[in-house]
């Protein structure tokens, strides 16, 4: 199975709007300045424990390097990476239609997880699984891993 996640705004969050995570200590905290969403640790870890490859799918042109980065220091595994720059070369190429912001079903991902209510529609529109996160959803995780165990499970 595999899980995709965005990272801004579903991943990667406003701390004056979402609870965050603890931030890095120094001097990664001024390295890597994103913060993660509060429950990300839990949710990531939990799935780098199951058997469940975590992929990041970003419409951002943030290097490959610095996502691993990130999320290394929080001790969190990721198996693969979808950046802005490799979406369109592999998913845009020379299409003459515009492609989704973001293409699932081209990696053979199992679920998406993403902000975007386009990205949702998208989904319906081109077959692929989009778990909807909301900005302000406590429950987010407890919902999130209900949906990847039923998933898996079918």
């Amino acid at each position: 199975m595999i899980v995709s996640f965005d990272l801004d705004e579903t991943l990667f969050v406003n701390p004056e709007k979402v609870p965050t995570e603890k931030t890095l200590n120094f001097p990664f905290c001024r390295i890597y300045r994103d913060r993660l969403r509060a429950g990300t640790v839990e949710l990531l870890k939990w799935i780098n424990k199951s058997d469940i490859q975590l992929w990041v799918y970003t419409t951002s042109y943030r290097s490959e390097k610095y996502i691993r980065n990130i999320f290394r220091h929080y001790r969190i595994r990721i198996d693969y990476i979808i950046n802005g720059k490799r979406h369109a070369e592999e998913v845009q190429s020379i299409k003459k239609e515009i492609m989704p912001s973001k293409y699932p079903a081209k990696y053979h991902i199992d679920l998406h997880v993403d902000d975007e209510i386009s990205v949702y529609q998208n989904g319906i529109a081109h077959g692929f699984r989009v778990y909807l996160l909301k900005e302000n959803d406590s429950e987010w995780v407890d919902k999130l891993k209900a949906e990847i165990n039923r998933i898996k499970n079918n």
